[in-house]
């Protein structure tokens, strides 16, 4: 049996004095009217518009955003200080007990006076 629907190169070969007929058509091209260009401009301006619009916001969040950042870094010092600052307190409660303060004079050399303040009389001195 013969390959009937397969591959062109088994394709029967024509005949020379045949010529493939060619059906002529015809289209209806239409063709679209272009913009004006007040028209293109106006569309240029608006998307213009709307870009400088949506960055000027943009840039606001942006601006909000490092406000809050510094804010968050300024209350996390605060903390931090308040922290040192009730230390340094306790420290200076330690340091200033006038006991304390006395065994370190006695372990210096120095001797305690248990006399009293001498007042000098300014009075006195002015008469003479």
């Amino acid at each position: 049996m013969a390959y009937i629907n397969g591959n062109l190169a088994m394709q029967p070969k024509r005949k020379p004095d045949q010529r493939p007929t060619v059906r002529e058509t015809k289209r209806i091209v239409v063709k679209r009217k272009s913009i004006p260009v007040q028209e293109k401009l106006l569309y240029m301006f608006t998307v213009v518009f709307c870009v400088i619009v949506l960055g000027v916001i943009v840039n606001q969040y942006a601006k909000n955003y490092d406000l809050r950042v510094q804010i968050k870094q300024m209350n996390n010092q605060a903390t931090a200080m308040s922290i040192d600052m009730k230390e340094l307190q306790k420290q200076v409660e330690m340091l200033s007990d006038p006991e304390r303060i006395r065994r370190m004079a006695e372990t210096q050399g120095m001797a305690s006076t248990e006399q009293p303040d001498i007042m000098v009389n300014t009075q006195s001195a002015k008469t003479e």
